[in-house]
């Protein structure tokens, strides 16, 4: 895998790599997720002071995070940096605890949360958000709490829909499969109804198309759609970890 930056960002240049969207074309066959072969992980101290009514990300520092089911609690499970695209491992932040973090992770089932501790990562304020309506196939960019622009997207179809809840960016991708546009961002939500797709977990996706006549339409298997240009000044603009928020 090839990896270059956008805005400061690391993008990852690989068609296997957009597997892990759930996906609204066709497909090739993924590549092997990465896993890491040890449980140790390497801890700094990276903590930082939160406001009120903003949102923050959490991005791992260390080969392994270890994620607990209470702060100072048993072992829920074990995440890899970086993530089976190449990414950052990153996290939207939903509180904080001392030196713990309560985090969404980018697994099954949508809206899971864990603690991770705040040592071994780097914490940042996020300054945009997202908000999708699957009603009304528009997605609203925010920063702080002003609109800033309004798009049209294509989401997914009743037999296909695109979830509810709330979620993060979890990656940013550069396809060679034209089907998703010049960018696609990978999200921590996953279909709801398909398990798999293309060889890939079902992951949502955020990102451009090749088809304009679907956009402002429910079309997809459950990714949200965006034309190239949109998707692409995104791209220059959001952080992994900015919240996207899913509703009617």
């Amino acid at each position: 895998m090839i990896r270059t930056t956008l805005a400061g960002r690391t993008v990852a240049l690989a068609a296997a790599a957009i597997l892990l969207l759930s996906g609204c074309t066709a497909s090739p066959e993924p590549e092997a997720p990465v896993s890491s072969s040890s449980d140790d992980a390497v801890e700094t101290d990276a903590t930082s002071p939160f406001d009120d009514g903003s949102f923050y990300s959490a991005t791992a520092t260390m080969p392994l995070v270890r994620v607990l089911d209470a702060p100072d609690g048993e072992i829920a499970s074990r995440l890899d940096h970086p993530n089976a695209a190449g990414a950052p491992l990153t996290f939207l932040i939903k509180e904080h605890e001392g030196d713990w973090l309560e985090v969404y992770l980018p697994t099954r089932p949508n809206g899971v949360t864990g603690w991770i501790s705040a040592r071994g990562m780097d914490i940042e304020e996020l300054p945009y958000r997202l908000d999708v309506s699957t009603d009304d196939n528009e997605l609203d960019l925010y920063e702080a709490d002003e609109l800033v622009a309004t798009y049209s997207v294509a989401t997914g179809t009743g037999g296909t829909p695109t979830p509810h809840g709330t979620f993060y960016l979890t990656e940013l991708l550069a396809p060679t499969n034209d089907g998703y546009g010049p960018f696609a961002y990978g999200l921590s939500a996953f279909s709801e109804v398909l398990s798999e797709f293309g060889g890939g977990p079902g992951q949502i996706g955020l990102h451009g198309t090749n088809d304009t006549a679907s956009i402002g339409q429910a079309v997809s298997h459950g990714c949200i759609r965006l034309a190239n240009d949109d998707i692409t000044e995104l791209a220059e603009m959001l952080p992994l970890g900015t919240p996207i928020e899913i509703g009617a």
